[in-house]
């Protein structure tokens, strides 16, 4: 273990907050550190929008299924795929700015790096966070909302903020079921490690309370109907082509 990793083993989603914001000097810094990330082809298709407007963060709360934390929290941002500015300068040079699946995954996959990044830059200067899935509850309402323009494409939003609780470190799939060496291990043997996985949750989930609750029946469950099924027009209606 080094700094960085014991910072990385701290890790926790934070769901309850003081309430004070990051100042912007800081946030500035977290962010220029969160850009360090690796980027395909240095494209850097991210950004980050900050929601200050107190009326959107109520608005936020209702489109994220009631998330309090996200008006809460102190600082909040959307974190966003971002080919706009690429848009702008194809424009410029009178070309055109093609896009398909692979130019959305890679909008996907740099902001994911950046925002991981900057969690864990966040988290190391004092602060806590956590990603809110639930912006995708209603993207439609979420680009009215924020007024985004086409080629910008929201993922998720993030809570920044001073922790007012102190959750416990939830276990992580055991390593030896995440690395492999040269192949895929066969259906019987991901099912013993997912199997061992799920008795240490639940061990887990029995300390905190919650008897009876298990990590497979939950993954059983959640990949049982398709989820935000209206991503894909929304995304499109912005720009984006999944083709």
């Amino acid at each position: 273990m080094n700094p960085v990793t014991t910072q990385m083993h701290a890790h926790r989603s934070i769901r309850s907050y003081t309430g004070e914001a990051m100042p912007h000097a800081e946030l500035q810094t977290a962010i220029e550190a969160a850009q360090c990330a690796a980027t395909s082809s240095n494209i850097q298709a991210y950004c980050a929008l900050r929601v200050t407007n107190k009326e959107t963060l109520a608005a936020l709360v209702g489109l994220t299924g009631g998330q309090e934390k996200v008006a809460g929290c102190g600082t909040f941002l959307v974190v966003c795929g971002d080919i706009r500015r690429h848009q702008l300068l194809a424009k410029q040079a009178g070309e055109q700015c093609i896009e398909n699946l692979e130019s959305f995954l890679l909008c996907a996959i740099d902001t994911s790096l950046f925002a991981q990044n900057l969690a864990l830059a966040v988290e190391s200067m004092g602060w806590g966070t956590c990603f809110i899935g639930g912006l995708r509850n209603d993207l439609a309402a979420v680009g009215a909302l924020l007024s985004l323009p086409q080629g910008v494409y929201p993922f998720f939003g993030m809570c920044i903020g001073r922790p007012d609780e102190e959750p416990w470190a939830r276990p992580r799939i055991p390593a030896p079921a995440v690395l492999f060496d040269d192949q895929y291990p066969d259906d019987a043997s991901m099912m013993a490690m997912m199997q061992t996985y799920d008795t240490q949750m639940a061990a887990y989930y029995e300390q905190r309370g919650a008897s009876g609750r298990r990590w497979c029946p939950q993954m059983e469950a959640f990949f049982a109907t398709p989820r935000r099924t209206g991503d894909r027009s929304f995304y499109e209606s912005q720009g984006a082509c999944l083709d």
